[in-house]
């Protein structure tokens, strides 16, 4: 959600703190600030609105200060405002703090600190904060590392900090529990980052703090970690990053997420090489081969997501009760942990999230292995929270996704979760060998298929004109393609804000066909496998009621063909992986119509990219 980006070095800070916050828009905001310190002085410039909005609030190419601290703040204590946006300065004016997350004893903290004098201009937890650790600095006469300690053993909640304390120049103190941080290391420069786009042209050595961990930056000295509950002296590792600065820009498209859906060809190959080996007709995956015995006995495979990642599990959960016989369960994130679940040591829990650092799913994680569950994570982000904290699992290999609304990062988690099904169920025996060798077979070909698929980018683009400004959509789906309608919906509403819902094809009559006339545009899945006899029936019910019809078709259909006002057709395929063919004529559908409305479609007004917070 949040940003933060931070420096100290010799650079001049402005200059990259702003344009790290851009690279960090992606993760959502609403107001953006920047601190720049030398001297023993501090200039402080926040705005409501974007990073744009800051860089007019002064000349910053002709600062010279060398340590700076900057933050886009997504509004969860307080409105949107200047004076609610990061950074925050303590009562004295000495500390000034940025911070990603939520303080959730934050009141009762403000109500000690009030009753001490302390006077408070915003109505965020952020200042609370930044306040506490000047009043431990203060009572217990230490320097500002040890007081950002001992402040945070009194916190509840989730927090990823910067601090900067005036009186010490070259000295910055960061802390994480809950929301990702990143430290860049250079020559005698430091970096700190939400994650390590900000600083990727400048370094590619990192480190990835672990939650309740913190470390002391000084110029010129090796970083000092610490953890925060005991003070005890912390070991890291230093990691190379393999992120290059063309990923993460543009490269000649309009938006990230137009440029995502390109990649996606490619993003499936990545997410399957050195995995999927059909000359030797095999899977290749080692989370799972190292822990077999854990997924053969299981009785139970229960997969714990959120937003799109959900909808990834609710297609694996068709795919893995197919192929292996075992069980599924799919299951909000954000209520697992909140309903008591059952859950056993014959369990395996399987948690997906792209960025890894989802606070739900993270705390999903947690309660299963309390449990004695062994979990296994799928998610894109190398070194996250959630591949550190599950016992195995898989990178998807997507690359970095930029754009809010995700695209490429569906379509390989489902590839992953193809793998796995693949994988469980030749070692199970419950796929022939013959079935076996014709999906991997034809895994191989998917990336090809998709690839094709972006030809009909153009005369999506004029179904899009004629629905642009339909004010609801529906989107029916059966079988595995049922949670393909899902997500063509959610992707709908997310970036074009237009109110569309998906549903299996079947429920249809058991409520949805009452919304049908003829300004609904109805997105229907009609491939010819599984029900389709089914689905086409459903074709003629909302004919019969005057909807207007836009089909997703197997190549060649005729039958639908004739029933439907529009026909976006994909290659032929197996039915387990269709989805990763249906997926994209429906996210191009939803692009070209927020692009006709003028919308942002890389920062949906709202929306974050990854949610740190529950």
């Amino acid at each position: 959600m949040c940003g933060i980006v931070g420096y100290l070095g010799s650079r001049q800070a402005a200059p990259i703190v702003l344009k790290g916050l851009q690279r960090l828009e992606y993760r959502g905001y609403d107001s953006a600030g920047l601190v720049l310190y030398n001297n023993q002085e501090l200039q402080l410039f926040k705005t409501q609105g974007k990073v744009v909005d800051l860089q007019q609030l002064a000349d910053f190419a002709t600062t010279t200060q060398s340590v700076g601290l900057g933050h886009t703040r997504w509004a969860t204590h307080g409105i949107p405002s200047d004076v609610n946006a990061h950074p925050h300065v303590s009562n004295s004016g000495d500390l000034v703090l940025v911070h990603n997350g939520i303080i959730e004893n934050y009141d009762t903290l403000k109500k000690v600190l009030q009753q001490k004098g302390y006077v408070f201009h915003s109505e965020t937890d952020t200042e609370v904060l930044v306040n506490l650790i000047e009043d431990v600095q203060k009572t217990q006469h230490c320097k500002v590392g040890k007081a950002v300690q001992i402040a945070l053993t009194q916190v509840v909640g989730a927090f990823a900090i910067a601090v900067i304390d005036k009186k010490r120049q070259d000295e910055l103190v960061v802390a994480k529990l809950g929301s990702p941080l990143a430290i860049g290391i250079g020559e005698n420069e430091f970096f700190v980052a939400s994650d390590a786009s900000p600083f990727i042209e400048y370094t590619n050595q990192a480190i990835y703090l672990e939650d309740h961990q913190m470390a002391i930056l000084i110029k010129g000295q090796e970083p000092r970690l610490r953890w925060i509950k005991n003070d005890a002296i912390s070991e890291y590792n230093i990691h190379e990053l393999e992120l290059s600065l063309e990923q993460i820009e543009k490269g000649g498209y309009d938006h990230f997420m137009l440029k995502e859906i390109y990649e996606q060809p490619q993003a499936i190959a990545n997410a399957f090489r050195g995995r999927l080996l059909p000359k030797q007709e095999i899977i290749k995956m080692a989370g799972v081969q190292d822990h077999l015995q854990k997924f053969l006995e299981a009785k139970r495979i229960i997969i714990v997501a959120c937003g799109t990642s959900w909808h990834a599990g609710l297609v694996a959960e068709y795919i893995i009760e197919e192929l292996t016989r075992i069980p599924v369960e799919v299951e909000y994130a954000s209520e697992f942990k909140y309903r008591n679940p059952i859950i056993t040591n014959k369990d395996v829990v399987i948690a997906i999230s792209q960025s890894g650092e989802t606070a739900d799913t993270l705390a999903a994680i947690k309660l299963a292995k309390e449990h004695g569950a062994f979990v296994y994570g799928v998610c894109n982000a190398v070194g996250s929270s959630i591949a550190r904290e599950t016992h195995a699992g898989a990178y998807t290999h997507a690359g970095p996704e930029i754009g809010v609304a995700s695209t490429k990062a569906f379509t390989t988690q489902i590839t992953v979760l193809i793998l796995v099904a693949l994988h469980l169920a030749k070692e199970k025996g419950t796929l022939s060998v013959s079935d076996f060798n014709e999906i991997v077979h034809e895994l191989e070909c998917i990336p090809e298929k998709v690839a094709a698929l972006m030809q009909s980018s153009e005369s999506i683009k004029q179904i899009a004109q004629v629905y642009a400004h339909a004010t609801n959509c529906l989107f029916l789906g059966r079988g595995v393609n049922f949670p393909v309608a899902l997500e063509g919906a959610l992707k709908l509403k997310e970036i074009s804000y237009i109110h569309a819902e998906g549903y299996p094809a079947a429920e249809m009559k058991h409520g949805p066909i009452a919304l049908i006339d003829e300004n609904m545009p109805v997105i229907v899945i009609a491939i010819n496998k599984g029900h389709y006899e089914k689905t086409v029936s459903n074709i003629q019910e909302i004919k019969s009621r005057k909807g207007k019809i836009i089909a997703v078709v197997t190549q060649g259909d005729v039958v639908v063909k004739e029933m439907a006002d529009h026909v976006i057709e994909i290659p032929e395929t197996l039915e387990w992986l269709t989805p990763l063919l249906t997926t994209i004529p429906l996210q191009l559908l939803s692009y070209h119509m927020a692009v006709l409305l003028e919308k942002n479609v890389d920062q949906p007004r709202n929306l974050a990219k990854s949610v740190t917070v529950e």
